[in-house]
């Protein structure tokens, strides 16, 4: 198993580009399955485990992959098998995506529950209520949801979420654009991830009206074709890699991005006192000497988003004053506060918000990852606590972060990833 050994203390400066999204990745991946006409060629993927795992999936349903220097090809000319294992699905819930594409284009689907609670904080009961809308029937037993098409075929149909959820707005889409007739979509994710799922498909050749809002129509096509397709960049990275300058009291540049994208996020580092300068495709961070506590709420896009809280909560660690977070989109996402209280800060949490009380001097000890975004916000937290930090359990951190240790080390940052054994 793989650590973070971290020097705290290095002031980060410099440029850096963002990689593409895992977020959509993975979405539009899933969406290769609809079709077996030609070849997909997919750019600006990044090389993250959880598209690893996505890709072997695809591979186990008989669909052919390669994928060199951030470009995939896909080719789902060959898919026969319609169940999607437990082995696989097991590594991250995500795979829930191929539901939809498969019911969609074979009019049966057969995936294993994702691991965990299928109907926990990320449930998935929002992904079949939308398949029965468009006329499947669900049953589930033996840990699989079964998914069969009246008649072979999905009718279109109205879904109205009651509440937003990417996922399961992005697996909807993917149904509905093979469905026959018209399908609409209330209170639909407006997040950009998929507002570029909706770009894929349209290029594909499907029908879709009232992209980038929270209102979508979509008229059924009979078939849709492969395409070359770029991907955006990661706005979580991004924001991220703007709060390791932030907290170390650095300046460094992003390019690659959308700052439309993110400007509620850049709103709360100015209110932070940071200085922040933008172009068309780059964000600049300027470190003030002294970082104001800033309160945030986490809500769906475009508000501030649930994947930067754990960052902001770890930036607020250095902050004078005292900062309310509040998680308005998963009230139990608070496993990093611990962790981060044993590198000396003082957060509370109640309910879903947590009081950070700051500036605090952290100290750099073991500190254990428990899900991707903990593990950024105590990489985030080792940047600047006195001493060495070490993270265990960074496949998490790998699971959506390319090559993060390279990247903060080119900004400055002292940092190695060593193997451990968990049981010494």
């Amino acid at each position: 198993m793989d650590k973070l050994v971290i020097k705290g203390g290095r002031r980060l400066s410099g440029s850096i580009t963002a990689s593409g999204s895992k977020n959509t990745s993975l979405p539009i991946i899933a969406a290769t399955l609809l079709t077996g006409d030609g070849a997909f060629t997919l750019h600006h993927i990044p090389d993250l485990k959880d598209i690893m795992t996505f890709t072997q999936l695809l591979h186990h349903l008989g669909a052919e992959t390669t994928f060199k220097g951030n470009t995939l090809h896909v080719s789902s000319g060959n898919v026969e098998s319609l169940q999607a294992p437990y082995e696989l699905v097991k590594k991250m819930r995500a795979s829930i995506y191929v539901l939809g594409p498969m019911l969609a284009r074979f009019g049966h689907a057969r995936v294993s529950l994702p691991g965990g609670c299928a109907f926990g904080p990320r449930p998935i009961d929002l992904h079949l209520m939308a398949m029965e809308k468009l006329g499947a029937t669900i049953t589930i037993q033996t840990g699989f949801i079964e998914a069969r098409a009246k008649g072979g075929k999905l009718r279109g149909g109205h879904i109205d979420f009651p509440i937003s959820s990417v996922g399961a707005t992005g697996n909807a889409l993917m149904a509905a654009v093979l469905a026959k007739g018209t399908t609409t979509i209330s209170n639909a994710a407006a997040e950009p991830e998929i507002e570029t799922l909706c770009k894929f498909l349209v290029a594909m050749g499907a029908t879709i009206r009232g992209t980038g809002t929270t209102e979508l129509e979509i008229d059924g096509s009979n078939s849709l074709k492969a395409i070359e397709f770029y991907n955006v960049f990661d706005r979580i990275e991004a924001g991220t890699l703007l709060a390791a300058a932030a907290i170390t009291g650095g300046e460094i540049t992003v390019n690659g991005v959308e700052p439309e994208q993110m400007k509620n996020v850049l709103k709360k580092f100015i209110h932070a006192g940071c200085s922040i300068e933008t172009t068309k495709n780059s964000i600049t961070l300027k470190s003030p000497d002294k970082l104001i506590a800033t309160d945030v709420t986490a809500k769906p896009y475009p508000a501030f988003p649930t994947d930067m809280q754990a960052q902001w909560i770890a930036l607020m660690t250095q902050a004078d004053g005292t900062s309310h977070i509040t998680d308005k989109v998963y009230h139990e996402r608070f496993n990093h506060i611990p962790e981060l209280n044993r590198l000396g800060a003082q957060i509370e949490i109640h309910k879903n918000q947590a009081i950070v009380h700051g500036p605090q001097r952290l100290s750099g000890t073991k500190v254990m990852s428990t899900d991707l975004r903990a593990s950024a916000s105590l990489v985030l937290a080792g940047l600047v606590a006195e001493g060495t930090t070490e993270v265990l359990r960074v496949y998490h951190l790998d699971r959506g972060y390319e090559k993060i240790e390279t990247k903060l080390n080119s900004l400055g940052a002292d940092i190695i990833r060593e193997k451990y054994n968990e049981f010494e």
